[in-house]
This record gives structure tokens, C-alpha cells and sequence, in this order.
């Protein structure tokens, strides 16, 4: 009788199974693995950084030049100081820039043409001081009030006229016209440049003249001299013909 009960309560023991799944963990798929996607993430990070160092080296490459902050006539000289000063700017091997060391140098040459403020001086604005351009010739002019306009400035391209024996204008606009003693009449010198300008001084404010330096064609150099001579020559600011 107890050997059967012992049996008994071994057969129950049996039929009493762990739960399942306790402490294991459920199968999961293998990972797969993308070599071109890693290659791909380490080139990018490659030229990100070869990016940064062209940037940071260009960003070295810098010279200082000369930059134009006051208006420079045709005929004039740049001068430190007075209307040019020192600008960093990215060099260029294809932009003939005018170093800021040589500024001495430049002071030897003359604008060909009127350079606006703002602009970076480059080679091809000057020319050597040293005589005259082809063709041209330099006349002075003592002009009195009435034949000139009074915001003439040196750079200004001006026709000259012949006016009458004393000079004197019926108008005395701004726009320099010389009024009727001019008007109508072919002028001597159509497209003159002022290359100097004389500032009027304390002396000559009372009697309002004012000295000018013209460039104008050599063959128009003798009637321009001999009207300015007799005091007959009158200038009026024309526009700028455009090449």
C-alpha cells in the first residue's frame, strides 16, 4: 500500500511542467550588415573635412591692395592719405590688383580716366605722368565769373565757346551756360577735359575768377589759347559721350 502511494505522488510530480519561456529569450533575425553605406558615411565625412580645409586655406589667401575712397579725375595722381587707403581682398593671379606696398609707385602715374570712390585700383586705370597722350595738348584759362559753371570740378568734360570781348553772361546757372553771347554758336572745342582745377582763394572770391588747366585736341590748342587770351573763352559742362 505505501509503495503504491510514493508511486502515485512521483507520477503527480511529472505531470507538473515549468511554465514555458521563463527566462529565455524569443530568437530574432541576424543582423545584415551594409559595407557600401558605411563606405559611403566615411567619404562623405572625407570631403565635409577637405571642404573645411580649402575654406579655412582660402580664406588665408588675402593681399592688400589699394581702394579708391575719393573720386580721382582723369590726369590725377592717387595719393595715401588723401583719396586712396589699404582693403584686404581675396587674391586673384587673373586681376592685375595694385598692391598696397606699391602705392609709391603709383603716385608717379595718372588716372586715363576718372575713377569713381569705391573701386579697387587696378594697373589698367593709370598711365606714366611723363607726357601727354597722342594728339592732345594742355591749355590754361583764367576764366571770369559768368564763364564758367560753378560746380565745375576737374575730371568734368566741358565744350568751349568764343564769347564776347568782356566776357560777361546773361545767365549764370549752375548748368554753366554761357548765355546768350554763346548760344547757338558752333563751339571752338567740343569735348574738352578739365584736368586742373584751381580752388578760388580769399584774394579772388571777391572778383570771382577761377584758373583752369583743359585738355584738349592738339589742333584746337592756338583759338582756345588766343580766345583765353583775350578773355573771350567760355566753358559749359557737357555730358560724357559714351564709347
Amino acid at each position: 500500500m505505501k509503495i503504491q502511494e510514493r508511486t502515485g505522488a512521483g507520477n503527480n510530480r511529472s505531470a507538473v511542467s515549468a511554465p514555458a519561456g521563463v527566462g529565455e529569450r524569443l530568437p530574432t533575425a541576424p543582423r545584415e550588415r551594409k559595407p557600401a553605406l558605411a563606405a559611403l558615411a566615411v567619404l562623405l565625412i572625407l570631403v565635409g573635412a577637405l571642404g573645411a580645409t580649402v575654406l579655412v586655406l582660402r580664406a588665408g589667401d588675402r593681399i592688400e591692395v589699394v581702394k579708391v575712397v575719393k573720386e580721382i579725375p582723369a590726369g590725377e595722381s592717387a595719393e595715401a592719405g588723401v583719396n586712396i587707403e589699404p582693403v584686404m581682398v581675396a587674391e586673384d593671379s587673373g586681376i592685375k590688383y595694385v598692391k598696397w606696398s606699391a602705392r609709391a609707385t603709383l603716385e608717379k602715374y595718372k588716372a586715363k580716366s576718372t575713377i569713381p570712390a569705391g573701386s579697387v585700383a587696378v594697373g589698367q586705370m593709370f598711365a606714366a605722368k611723363e607726357g601727354l597722350p597722342s594728339g592732345k595738348a594742355t591749355v590754361g584759362l583764367s576764366l571770369k565769373e559768368g564763364q564758367y559753371p560753378a560746380n565745375i570740378r576737374q575730371g568734368d568734360t566741358v565744350a568751349v565757346y568764343r564769347v564776347a570781348g568782356n566776357g560777361s553772361s546773361n545767365s549764370s546757372d549752375d548748368k554753366g551756360s554761357s548765355g546768350g553771347s554763346a548760344a547757338g554758336r558752333t563751339p571752338i572745342v567740343p569735348d574738352a577735359v578739365v584736368s586742373t582745377k584751381i580752388e578760388k582763394s580769399d584774394s579772388t572770391i571777391s572778383t570771382g575768377n577761377l584758373s583752369i588747366t583743359l585738355l584738349v585736341d592738339r589742333e584746337d590748342a592756338a583759338e582756345v589759347t588766343n580766345a583765353a587770351t583775350l578773355g573771350e573763352a567760355a566753358v559749359v559742362i557737357v555730358p560724357t559721350t559714351a564709347n
